[in-house]
Order: structure tokens, then C-alpha cells, then sequence
């Protein structure tokens, strides 16, 4: 099972990362598009990197706005797999 961060860790992780805030275990990120396919593109582009990673966000989708939101649950927290994640999240 992957170790859970420190707060410390957390927010210096967090500081490297535009647009992510925490949200209680979890941090989440929340993206506007034009319209709805275009949110739904969006989240067509996270299923490879998240595969790949066997890391999996949730996610909600609001027409125009996506809520990507990370934590590792079999860890009950925040580990590197999350950052790992926003961080390849942040650059689609």
C-alpha cells in the first residue's frame, strides 16, 4: 500500500501546482471549457494516462466544468500516486 503524505508534504506538493486546492483527503481541480464535448474530450484524454498508471480519478462533469478530483482510497489519503496524477492531469 502506498504511504500517505504529511500535511507538510502536501502542501508543498500543492504549492508546484496551479489550480489544485485540497479538499479534506482528497485535492481537486476543476476545469471550464467551452461546452459539453469539449469537457467530454477532455475526459476522454485522462483514461490512457490513468490506465497506465493503474491510478484512477474521480470525476464529475457539469456541462462545461470538469471535477477531477485524486486520493489514494486503499490508502485512505493523499500519496505521491495523486500528485503523480495532477501533475500529468495539469499538462493535457
Amino acid at each position: 500500500m502506498a504511504q500517505l503524505l504529511t500535511e507538510n508534504e502536501i502542501q508543498n506538493r500543492l504549492n508546484s501546482l496551479s489550480g489544485w486546492e485540497l479538499d479534506g483527503k482528497t485535492i481537486k481541480c476543476v476545469r471550464t471549457f467551452s461546452g459539453f464535448p469539449e469537457a467530454v474530450t477532455f475526459v476522454n484524454k485522462l483514461v490512457d494516462p490513468a490506465e497506465t498508471a493503474g491510478h484512477h480519478p474521480d470525476l464529475a462533469i457539469s456541462y462545461n466544468k470538469v471535477t477531477v478530483s485524486l486520493s489514494t482510497h486503499d490508502a485512505g489519503g493523499l500519496t505521491e500516486k495523486d500528485f503523480a496524477m495532477a501533475e500529468t492531469i495539469a499538462k493535457l
